[in-house]
């Protein structure tokens, strides 16, 4: 019989006082003397007030990571009435221990000197956190254990002091750079550990553990966030320091910085999200039952971008019931999720029957824990808090489609957020995409891309055209639509053709071009569809051509406009499909608010969205192939 497992006690350690922002160049350093042209910047985004570092003013070390781990362990051990001798198993969480060997959870076993236990270390970022409370969850529902005890640590400012920058030659006449630097302004040092039990405490609350979901998208990204060089790690290759001669050679290369691809973050967020609303779908997650919102998060602005997602999803929370306190604790990666719950535990926060659920995004190599835990126990004296979560219905921004609020047109939202997080991840892994990425486009990329979809594009208005012949007279006003679409798309081609004229391209060439088989292929599929009585299910097909328009026309666009060094005049297809796109989806907008959802359309839009984003992908990997 499989026994439930809670959450008892929390204890926590932070290193020192608080330090403010004035105050962080004073530990961390300035390099070569000279103060961060940055640091106002970020932290503007992150709204980080004060932080925690393990460190003094010189730069040494005040306590190793194993010494906060186990400070915590024996302040949440003091809070109860175990003793150290009573932890059947110790599982910890951490980026980087004090040693490359032993494994963490020897190093603390060996500070707490509690008698012998069983243990477990689980490496990672952020989301090790929830790898190691998965780990106790699973011994403790198993029977194997009856006490368990997760601790999360980390010591980042080790990695962070200038002198380590100075001795690469950082200072006045070379400048760190920002995907380096910024991460100096954010993360902070610290401890937090659960107590675990088979039982829930006989006083006060404890936090049932109701269910644990991990997904890594490794296999569809490169690392994000890493401890190395930038052009020593992609999406194939992998180096790290022990590959260079020597150490000396591999610091001097910084192959021992922390490093962060900023330009992948906005993916973290997106694929993080629809994690959530995969939940949704399965049945998993009513977040309706929500009463706190978990959140880890490294910036505010982070903040913003999930929070705007999740509306456009269906999903709308009350600003107060998303909890963090990032704002004045920092950065702790894998600690932050404890060192959240401990505060919410410990402060009053929570009360017997409510819900949390805890959101662990880690943009190491794209990893995403989510944790549903349950309130159980005795009501605490502290003061209760606010009213739990509302979820208003009145009007919710899906992924580029607003609906009416009814359940039919929120799932259909929910699954089509899905198809798109595939799409997108499917169109960075095409070859052409990958070298706009990477900064390795060449103006002849740029011409095949405008060749091949030019081909592509002129049919636009023949498919759109021939849907709307084909709606009945009961749809009136969605036959309307979809006419005024075609018009809006008739010329679209010479725009394009344009562009491709002003980067040295023959007109006679793209004009007398064929299409590739993937463009042959979306465009017959498309128009085979189309020619269906009220061909309906091409709001799919919609979505995701005109979503591309959207959310991803303007961003390549800008890193095309950059790396070629052009004009606007000369990228106008891209930027105008990034603004005129809006009024294409209001007609969107108003075909899904129309009443004519059902649950076979619903499955019928949903497999038609996700044929074309397939197709779609395909004409872009097959540029070239005729």
């Amino acid at each position: 019989m499989v026994k439930k497992c809670y959450i008892n006690q929390i204890g926590k350690f932070l290193p020192g006082k608080p330090v403010t922002n004035e105050e962080m160049e004073l530990y961390l350093g300035m390099i070569d003397g000279v103060p961060s042209r940055v640091r106002q910047k970020v932290l503007k985004q992150n709204k980080i007030e004060t932080r925690y570092y393990a460190l003094d003013k010189n730069q040494n070390t005040t306590y190793s990571n194993a010494n906060m781990a186990a400070e915590a362990v024996r302040d949440a051990v003091g809070r109860s009435k175990l003793t150290l001798d009573d932890i059947q198993l110790l599982v910890t969480a951490t980026c980087q221990g004090d040693l490359p060997l032993p494994g963490f959870a020897s190093m603390v076993h060996g500070e707490l000197k509690n008698k012998s236990c069983e243990i477990a270390s689980l490496h990672g970022i952020c989301a090790s956190s929830v790898l190691a409370l998965r780990h106790a969850t699973s011994a403790v529902k198993a029977g194997e254990v009856t006490q368990a005890t997760v601790v999360a640590s980390e010591l980042a400012s080790r990695l962070l002091k200038a002198r380590r920058f100075e001795e690469q030659g950082y200072g006045k006449d070379k400048r760190l750079s920002f995907e380096t630097e910024f991460l100096r302004w954010m993360l902070s040092d610290g401890a937090g550990a659960l107590l675990m039990s088979d039982q829930p405490s006989d006083t006060g609350i404890s936090l049932e553990v109701e269910s644990i979901h991990i997904k890594s998208y490794a296999n569809q990204f490169a690392p994000c966030m890493f401890v190395g060089t930038k052009d020593r790690v992609t999406a194939d290759d992998v180096y790290g320091w022990l590959d260079y001669p020597g150490y000396i050679e591999a610091a001097s290369a910084g192959a021992i910085n922390l490093h962060q691809t900023v330009n992948m973050l906005d993916d973290v967020i997106r694929v993080c999200i629809n994690g959530v609303f995969e939940l949704v779908e399965e049945g998993i997650l009513d977040p309706n039952e929500i009463d706190w919102w978990v959140t880890h998060y490294s910036s505010h602005i982070f903040r913003e971008q999930a929070y705007e997602l999740l509306v456009r999803g269906g999903i709308t929370i009350d600003q107060d019931r998303i909890f963090t306190n990032l704002y004045s604790r920092g950065n702790m990666g894998s600690a932050s999720f404890y060192l959240m719950l401990e505060e919410m535990f410990n402060q009053g926060k929570l009360q017997p029957g409510q819900k949390l659920l805890c959101i662990v995004p880690e943009s190491g190599r794209f990893l995403f824990g989510y944790v549903i835990l349950k309130v159980v126990g005795q009501e605490s004296a502290s003061p209760k808090a606010s009213t739990p979560i509302a979820v208003k219905n009145d009007e919710i921004v899906a992924p580029d489609i607003k609906t009416s609020g009814s359940e039919i047109e929120e799932s259909l939202v929910r699954r089509l957020a899905g198809v798109w997080s595939d799409f997108e991840n499917r169109l960075n892994s095409v070859p052409v995409i990958q070298k706009m990425n990477e900064h390795r486009l060449t103006i002849e990329d740029y011409q095949n891309l405008l060749y091949n979809l030019r081909q592509q594009v002129i049919d636009g208005s023949r498919w759109i055209s021939r849907a709307a012949s084909n709606v009945t007279r009961k749809h009136f006003e969605i036959r309307s639509a979809f006419i005024g679409h075609s018009s809006d798309e008739h010329r679209d081609f010479e725009m394009l053709e344009s562009d491709y004229a002003s980067v040295g391209g023959d007109l006679d060439v793209i004009r007398n071009g064929t299409k590739n088989i993937g463009s042959e292929a979306l465009s017959e599929y498309i128009l085979g569809q189309a020619s269906r009585e009220n061909p309906f299910n091409l709001i799919g097909a919609m979505f995701i051509i005109e979503g591309l328009g959207r959310q991803v026309a303007r961003r390549w666009g800008e890193r095309i406009k950059e790396q070629l060094v052009l004009e606007e005049a000369q990228i106008k297809f891209l930027l105008y499909h990034s603004e005129s796109d809006d009024i294409h989806f209001e007609r969107l907008d108003k075909a899904v608010q129309s009443g004519i959802l059902t649950d076979e359309l619903v499955d019928d839009i949903v497999k038609t969205a996700k044929v074309v984003a397939r197709l779609y992908v395909l004409q872009l990997e097959e540029i070239g192939n005729f």
